[in-house]
């Protein structure tokens, strides 16, 4: 029997108890279905479906294991059509994301239009598109980013132009995805945009602002812990057993350094116009194997506590919300490039589809 049923069956046993009359009964379930869909932390856990392996489980398998572990939501990196084909009818909410790559043809509003219109408007209403992530983690220093820098915005702009267009504005946001080593300062309160990099990011900021839209950022804090001398595990795995960091600005505490990467990005958006932008955490992960404290039992004790932690009431800096999160990544992907622990953010594995680590999404 599901969530949905058992509801049902019970307010129809206080619908008989009670002496109120069939119209009144009919206004109260509907508020306490209502409420139901309303929890806080629900359906805020999402999963990063990369796709950078020759061992991978297909499209719709994918999808079916999504749905048979009650995950309700998906980044997908581009919109591969036979991913979106299996999407259709699941009800899973989905971040696309438009590549860097793709980034140039897109200064063409007639191309964006043509975009949205092949890569979402011929998927809905069965797709649930929640987001369009245009462009990932550009960088101006990074040498295989910065070729794109002065592409974004403008393929931002002429996204959100055709979302408005085809009139979706009101259910799909357009946004870019960054991370949180753009910015720099301790304390979280003292979170800054490096000067090298406020060129690029503070016009979107801004833009985001205008039209109420968000900003996405992959926050890891294993890649911080390995960039810290002699760095507090405890701290990044949200396992210390005390504060660790106090900001004197509103005398916040901090726990875990998730937290704290994120107030530092609040605090840099901030101060580059975004007082009021909401942070969606697009990606974050631990490895499982191929580095420093990258092992199986790390790993899932950082997947728990980030799930538990995201659910509750936010950071210490934005408190009272859920944190909309998306766990980076599905499976180990034996193709991806870079420094080995790349290969090993997996939650499953992909050649039997068996749950790496024992999570409740």
């Amino acid at each position: 029997m599901n969530y949905y049923t058992q509801l049902l069956n019970y307010t129809t046993v206080m619908y008989k108890m009670s002496k109120l009359s069939f119209m009144q009964f009919v206004f109260l379930f509907i508020g306490i279905f209502v409420l139901a869909f309303k929890t806080p932390g629900a359906q805020s856990i999402g999963v990063c479906y990369g796709r950078n392996g020759n061992n991978l489980p297909n499209a719709q398998a994918t999808i079916n294991l999504f749905r048979a572990n009650g995950i309700g939501r998906m980044r997908l990196y581009d919109p591969v059509q036979p991913v979106l084909q299996a999407l259709r009818g699941s009800n899973i909410e989905l971040i696309l994301d438009v590549p860097n790559t793709q980034l140039r043809s897109l200064q063409n509003p007639a191309a964006a239009r043509t975009w949205v219109r092949d890569n979402v408007q011929n998927y809905i209403p069965g797709v649930r598109f929640r987001y369009i992530a245009v462009g990932n983690e550009v960088d101006p220093n990074n040498g295989g980013t910065s070729q794109y820098v002065n592409l974004v915005l403008p393929a931002m702009r002429n996204i959100h132009d055709a979302i408005v267009a085809a009139g979706l504005q009101n259910q799909i946001k357009v946004s870019t995805a960054t991370y949180s080593g753009l910015t720099s300062g301790f304390p979280p309160s003292q979170g800054a945009f490096r000067d090298n990099v406020k060129g690029f990011i503070e016009p979107i900021i801004r833009f985001l602002a205008q039209n109420n839209l968000p900003l996405l950022a992959n926050i890891y804090p294993y890649f911080s812990y390995l960039g810290t001398p002699q760095g507090d595990l405890q701290y990044a795995l949200f396992t210390a057993p005390n504060v660790v960091v106090t900001d004197s600005v509103g005398n916040r505490q901090y726990r875990n350094l998730f937290d704290a990467l994120l107030d530092t990005l609040y605090s840099a958006v901030e101060r580059s116009g975004g007082p009021n932008i909401e942070i969606v955490v697009s990606e974050s992960g631990w490895p499982s194997s191929g580095g420093t404290e990258a092992s199986a039992q790390n790993a899932g004790t950082y997947y728990r506590n980030l799930i538990n932690h995201v659910r509750q009431n936010g950071t210490p800096k934005r408190q009272g919300r859920p944190i909309e999160t998306y766990l980076f990544a599905m499976y180990d992907e034996n193709l991806k490039g870079g420094a080995e622990t790349e290969k090993h953010f997996g939650l499953f594995n992909p050649t039997n589809q068996q749950p790496k680590y024992q999570l409740r999404f």
